[in-house]
C-alpha cells in the first residue's frame, strides 16, 4: 500500500509539472497598435462577430485609456450588446459613457441607444405581435425607454435623433395608457369594478393625452354604473361625452342597449 501511495504522489507531481510546462496562451493581438484593435473590432462588428468586437474593443480601451479610439470603443461595446440583444450589458454600457462623458459631442446617442435598448425590449406592448395577455406584462422597460428618449429630447432638442425620441414617446405613451386600460378591463370581466375604475382613472391622471382613454372613460361609467354611484358615473360620462362626442362606445354602452360585458 506504501508503495501504491508513492506511485500516485509520483503520477501528481509529474501531472502537475507538466501542466506548469506547457505553453500559455498566445494573444494575437500582442503588439497591436490602436488603429488596428480598432479596425480589427469594426470589422468584426461589420460582420456580425460581436463577442470577437466587444473583446477587441475592450483591449483597445485598456491598452489606450487616454487615446482617441477609446470613447469611441465604449460607444462600440454599447451598440455590439445592443446587437447581441443584451439587454443589462447594453444599458450598463450606456450609463457607464453618460457617467464618464457628460459633455461628449456624442452623449445624445448614448441616450438614446439606451432608449432603444428598452424600447425593442417592450415592442409590442399593445399585443399586435403577441398573445400574452398585456396583464402579465412588465411595462418597466416602455418607462424606462420613455424616461431615456425624454431626457435626451429635453438636454439636446437639436440632436438628429431627437424627432424619433419623440415619436417613440408618444407610442410609449399610449403604449403605457393601454396597459393601464387592459389591467382595468381585466378586473371588469371578474367583478373588481373599485379596482377597474381606479385603475382606470390612474390612466387619465398619468397619460392624460393618451387615446386609449377613451376605453378608460367607457370603463369608468360602467364600473359606477354598477357599483350604483351614480354622481361619478355621470361626471365621467360628462367627460367623455365632451372629449370623444362621436365614440364608438356610445352606440354600443353609453346608451345601454347591451351588457357591457358584451362589449369587448
Amino acid at each position: 500500500m506504501r508503495s501504491l501511495a508513492s506511485l500516485l504522489v509520483l503520477i501528481l507531481t509529474v501531472f502537475v509539472t507538466g501542466c506548469g510546462l506547457l505553453p500559455e496562451q498566445v494573444d494575437e493581438t500582442a503588439g497591436w497598435s490602436a488603429n488596428k484593435l480598432y479596425a480589427e473590432a469594426k470589422t468584426a462588428m461589420s460582420d456580425g462577430a460581436y463577442d470577437k468586437a466587444v473583446k477587441y474593443f475592450e483591449k483597445l480601451e485598456a491598452r489606450y485609456p487616454y487615446g482617441r479610439y477609446a470613447q469611441q470603443a465604449q460607444i462600440e461595446v454599447a451598440y455590439a450588446y445592443y446587437k447581441q440583444q443584451e439587454k443589462a450589458l447594453a444599458i450598463a454600457a450606456c450609463d457607464r459613457f453618460i457617467r464618464l462623458h457628460p459633455n461628449h459631442p456624442n452623449v445624445d446617442y448614448m441616450y438614446y441607444l439606451k432608449g432603444l435598448v428598452n424600447f425593442n425590449e417592450d415592442l409590442g406592448l399593445l399585443g399586435h405581435l403577441s398573445m400574452q395577455d398585456l396583464t402579465e406584462r412588465d411595462p418597466k422597460a416602455a418607462q424606462e425607454a420613455f424616461e431615456a428618449f425624454k431626457a435626451l429630447v429635453t438636454a439636446y432638442p437639436e440632436s438628429k435623433y431627437a424627432k424619433d425620441s419623440a415619436l417613440r414617446m408618444a407610442y410609449l405613451v399610449n403604449a403605457l395608457a393601454s396597459h393601464e386600460v387592459h389591467v382595468a378591463r381585466y378586473y371588469m370581466r371578474r367583478g373588481a369594478y373599485i379596482a377597474a375604475a381606479g385603475r382606470a382613472q390612474a390612466a387619465l391622471k398619468t397619460y392624460p393625452d393618451a387615446p386609449a382613454n377613451e376605453e378608460a372613460l367607457f370603463i369608468m361609467v360602467k364600473a359606477y354604473d354598477v357599483l350604483g354611484m351614480n354622481d361619478l358615473r355621470d361626471d365621467a360620462e360628462r367627460v367623455m361625452k365632451k372629449n370623444f362626442p362621436g365614440s364608438e362606445y356610445y352606440k354600443r354602452g353609453l346608451n345601454r342597449e347591451e351588457p357591457w360585458w358584451k362589449l369587448w
